[in-house]
């Protein structure tokens, strides 16, 4: 396991050790005081196990591909934003942004979750213990989104096959988002995925669906498919 301590060193410094250590083969890196410093681990590209021992600034983990990354406090806006694969957790709560844009791969947020989370989601899984703030999943395009407790105004706005489950009350629906009932077998699958990150939280049977209503898409399907496939 390799040690890395930020006071005294610049954020470039801590990242360029990071991704060095990552690239060498070291697979348990922790990062000590990081001081609410912005901009920890970010580009991180190897599956690289990384413990960060404090809370966090802005855009932490964002851009990553592979790593898992704990942080043992909170973490500030834009958290994993645009990451493709790996795992993120926070272990207190997250700010504005958390998960946008992110492509694949799992964010774990243990407390709460400020406004947008998951905004413009493109795959992977967001799961948040506590509460979400406004526009969650707003214009969500893959993925799944899951808050245990309360979610904010306009959520799920103008969605299109992202998946939103609430297991708390909903203060507002977002444009063209509707509730439906889940399946048994989504409902197997909530229990399961919460078994495996926060088996402390409720149950999927408590659990609400959120999807969109489709009146606001103006695309063909089809045409939308082959796109997809040749990505």
């Amino acid at each position: 396991m390799a040690e890395i301590t930020c006071e005294g060193r610049t954020t470039r410094e801590i990242n360029a050790e990071i991704k060095r250590l990552a690239a060498s083969g070291e697979r348990e890196i922790v990062v000590k005081n990081p001081g609410a410093r912005h901009n920890i681990a970010v580009a991180v590209l190897q599956p690289a196990r990384i413990r960060i021992e404090g809370s966090v600034g802005y855009f932490c983990a964002g851009l990553s591909d592979g790593p898992t990354v704990e942080i043992a406090g909170s973490a500030g806006w834009g958290l994993a934003e645009s990451m493709l694969t790996g795992q993120i957790m926070v272990r207190g709560s997250a700010g504005n942004g958390a998960a946008a844009a992110i492509r694949g791969g799992t964010v774990v947020i243990h407390g709460d979750a400020a406004a947008r989370l998951g905004v413009s989601i493109k795959g992977g899984t967001v799961i948040v213990a506590g509460n979400c703030g406004y526009m969650a999943g707003f214009m969500g395009q893959k993925g799944t989104l899951i808050v245990c407790g309360d979610a904010g105004d306009a959520f799920a706005d103008s969605m299109y096959e992202t998946e939103c489950f609430v297991g708390g009350e909903i203060a507002g629906l977002g444009t063209d988002a509707v509730v439906e009932s889940p399946s048994a077998e989504e409902i197997a699958r909530l229990d399961s995925t919460l078994a495996q990150y926060l088996p402390e939280s409720r149950r999927g049977q408590d659990f609400k669906k959120v999807v969109s209503g489709r009146k606001l898409w103006n695309f063909d399907k089809r045409e939308w498919k082959v796109w997809q496939e040749a990505l």
